[in-house]
């Protein structure tokens, strides 16, 4: 006679969870990009007060995102890297604020490396979570893109056609794949089977 086995059911529990929980915060993280995008390409040459309130405010939206990410992702072994990825946006947020006293290619030059450092370590987290939840190619992907993105905002900052708009695409690029890992994890949050 066998030994009794759990139901995968009640094995996948936490990741199912995890799963809808993240599928949320992915759909809001999408939503605000987009609400971001609108208002950059609308207000960059026109109101410049306004543009300089939304460079900050990105930062530090992704700080909220991280720690509701945090929060999410609640049974994870390690949370080290969202953690230092708070960290590191609360640093950008400020220095964003500094930047923009000095003129737009320092600013072009802090979101450079913030998104080279935050794609790093989404990266990570998106192979750390394939495993465990699958549906994390498009947060993989846009780790990557993050990390070439973020060299040429490094690269270009001083050439006289990229200004705040330039980071229009970027933010675009990040809903985009926000919306397809929400889409992908829902195999995951509604039948409660793993890739």
């Amino acid at each position: 006679m066998s030994a009794p086995s759990f139901s995968r059911t009640a094995i996948d529990a936490p990741a199912v969870s995890t799963a809808r929980s993240l599928r949320s915060l992915y759909l809001i993280r999408a939503a605000f990009s987009i609400c971001w995008v609108i208002l950059i390409t609308l207000f960059a040459r026109q109101l410049v007060g306004i543009a300089t309130i939304l460079l900050v405010i990105y930062p530090a939206w992704d700080v909220v995102g991280t720690i509701l990410d945090i929060r999410a992702h609640r049974h994870a072994a390690s949370k080290i890297p969202q953690y230092v990825n708070a960290v590191i946006s609360v640093i950008t947020t400020i220095a964003v604020g500094i930047a923009l006293q000095k003129g737009i290619p320092e600013t072009l030059i802090v979101f450079g490396i913030w998104a080279i450092l935050t794609g790093l370590i989404q990266l990570v987290l998106g192979v750390r979570r394939r495993r465990l939840l699958g549906g994390q190619w498009p947060m993989i992907i846009s780790g990557g893109q993050s990390v070439i993105g973020g060299s040429s905002f490094i690269l270009l900052a001083h050439d006289p056609t990229m200004g705040i708009s330039s980071l229009a695409g970027y933010a675009a690029f990040g809903a985009f794949y926000y919306l397809l890992s929400a889409f992908r994890l829902s195999k995951t949050a509604n039948q409660g089977t793993l890739e």
